[in-house]
């Protein structure tokens, strides 16, 4: 699927305009050609101003969210070549509305108004798919979890089935193309005169117009709508990955089906764990007598308590793994690992006897002699 508007300046599909203007601003800055080294820096440009320009207008950004990317691009693309009705509205190179050589050799080399110029395509056409993002904490991730969420979505006008009108609205010949669907301008181009043909821009290739205009989707057949939905996120997702929803697209066109639902999942990991993978990593601290003698620690894991032997002789920084102890690897069995990072800490401040017995352990590892064990305990026993 193409990169969208929303992708490609990096905001939500319910950002304000001072937001797209902001990212617009950041990315082309970090973008333009005369800065970027990047061997696609002036095609990236073109594209975020493109998206800027149609995001910050109501009216295209309206159509746009109706249309989908791909439909919308389709439509400015006959727009400026030369059908007059889509959403971009601009002339071609050689005045009059007209489209560029493209258009022209067609004209010449059998082209004759099909696909742009003809007749609306009346074939049911499947719905544009639609994107929106949900953010889970690390636990849901883990469990795997079933997520409720709003979404502002495209959806057929009930009012009018799709139609666009009233079902007892009159309906007539357009007057514009006598019913043909499309019409004819003859322009004239470094080629000489060109007859070009384009859908007719007041009944959009249908060959009728009718008398008055839904009232609550104003002619275009969709309204927007507030859906909540529900949907099954697995144990082990990562952030940046994806969740299909079929069908809870943007409506079809002509009876076809609606388009997917695309929900990009974010995983909150928070502040004590690190994610790599299916992997996670945690510090923990121990005292320094923890790390001279060893101990037995508890470790606090995603799903639980666990404990973990120190060694006697443990350095500050090592790293101790826990298999096993990780993340699910989604759809797959097993789990990952859980890497445990020890931090040594040294007490800021002492009591007498803890004094003493840090002295007396320093004396005694400066001579190469046999310390009695219950010294040890007492030094251990002292913090």
């Amino acid at each position: 699927m193409a990169e969208d508007f929303y992708d490609i300046l990096g905001v939500s599909r319910d950002a304000s305009e001072d937001e797209i203007k902001q990212a617009y601003r950041k990315k082309a800055a970090k973008h333009h050609p005369d800065v970027s080294d990047e061997d696609d820096a002036e095609e990236r440009f073109k594209k975020i101003q493109k998206a800027k320009e149609v995001l910050t207008d109501e009216e295209k950004r309206r159509q746009y969210d109706q249309l989908g990317h791909d439909r919308f691009t389709e439509a400015d693309k006959r727009g400026a070549t030369g059908g007059g009705a889509g959403p971009g509205g601009a002339g071609g190179p050689f005045g009059g509305g007209g489209g560029g050589f493209e258009d022209i050799f067609n004209q010449f080399f059998g082209g004759g108004g099909g696909g742009r110029g003809g007749r609306r395509d009346d074939r049911p056409r499947q719905g544009s798919d639609l994107r929106t993002g949900l953010t889970i904490d690390l636990e849901e991730a883990f469990e795997g979890t079933t997520k409720e969420f709003t979404i502002e979505r495209p959806t057929q006008c009930d009012t009018c089935n799709g139609e666009g009108h009233p079902p007892d609205a009159d309906v007539s010949t357009c007057s514009q193309c006598n019913g043909q669907g499309q019409v004819r301008q003859v322009q004239q181009t470094p080629l000489g005169r060109v007859q070009q043909t384009s859908t007719c821009p007041r009944c959009e290739g249908s060959g009728e117009v009718y008398s008055e205009d839904c009232a609550d989707c104003g002619g275009d057949g969709v309204v927007r709508e507030e859906a909540t939905l529900s949907v099954d996120v697995p144990a082990g997702i990562r952030s940046g990955q994806s969740l299909r929803m079929q069908r809870e697209g943007a409506p079809g066109e002509n009876g076809g089906p609606n388009g997917d639902l695309l929900i990009e999942v974010d995983v909150d990991v928070g502040d004590r764990f690190e994610r790599d993978g299916d992997d996670l990593r945690v510090e923990e601290a121990v005292s320094f007598p923890q790390a001279v003698f060893g101990d037995t620690i508890d470790v606090e894991t995603v799903d639980g308590v666990v404990q973990m032997d120190v060694p006697a002789g443990t350095q500050s920084g090592e790293t101790f793994r826990l298999q096993r102890k990780g993340m699910p690897r989604l759809r797959r069995r097993g789990r990952g690992d859980l890497y445990v990072q020890v931090g040594v800490v040294v007490p800021d401040s002492l009591n007498e006897e803890q004094r003493e017995a840090l002295e007396a352990f320093a004396e005694a590892g400066g001579e190469d002699i046999d310390v009695d064990r219950g010294f040890f305990e007492k030094l251990k026993s002292s913090f």
